[in-house]
């Protein structure tokens, strides 16, 4: 009896990294200790528009020089390598602001006068869905997303899913959240592991 209510279990983890099953084990185990924040706080820093971090690939246009035009993926350390300038910092940075960046780097440099530089993200990093979903795994991050959507792509809700609230763990809240699910949408940001916890019902 034991090990046939065991296997389902096991069934939800499957291919998922060592690192997201011991996230997700934490979770489903401490759920009560993450602090507990309403929809309207876990969407405050994605309205202020998504910040670029480590595997975020962009595109660097500066115009009139081919050279430095490319594409270039955001390194582990949150920095970009360009011609002449070397690396850029981008963690942590708007697309607008990695572009003022890449525009100061290039003038104070003199490599080009009056540059005019643009950055575009081509992709964000994934993110990962956890728990009672019918398929958990990493996802491919496209555009804003809402948690429904994010849930939708993992294959929906189990039958035993806790629907009314979520763990969240985002890299600039350093830990995990219990987000109340609720009116307006969750807004899934890049990066984000979501865990969807048993109902106690």
């Amino acid at each position: 009896m034991i090990q046939r209510l065991f296997r389902p279990r096991a069934r939800h983890c499957t291919g998922i990294p060592a690192f997201l099953l011991a996230t997700a084990l934490t979770a489903g185990c401490a759920t009560q200790n993450y602090p507990l924040v309403d929809v309207s706080e876990a969407n405050a820093r994605a309205t202020q528009g998504m910040r670029l971090d480590a595997g975020d690939k962009v595109r660097v246009t500066v115009f009139d020089e081919p050279t430095l035009t490319g594409e270039y993926e955001i390194g582990t350390a949150g920095a970009v390598t360009m011609p002449l300038i070397a690396d850029v910092s981008a963690a942590g940075s708007t697309p607008d602001q990695m572009a003022g960046a890449i525009t100061a780097k290039l003038t104070q440099g003199g490599y080009v006068l009056n540059p005019h530089v643009a950055v575009d993200v081509m992709s964000y990093r994934p993110f990962y869905i956890l728990g009672e979903v019918g398929k958990p795994g990493e996802y491919t991050y496209a555009g804003q997303m809402s948690l429904l959507q994010a849930i939708a792509k993992a294959g929906g809700f189990t039958p035993r899913a806790n629907k009314g609230t979520v763990v969240v763990l985002r890299k600039s809240w350093g830990g995990g959240r219990k987000v109340v699910v609720g009116d307006p949408a969750l807004i899934i940001m890049p990066g984000d592991t979501i865990t969807v916890n048993e109902s106690m019902l």
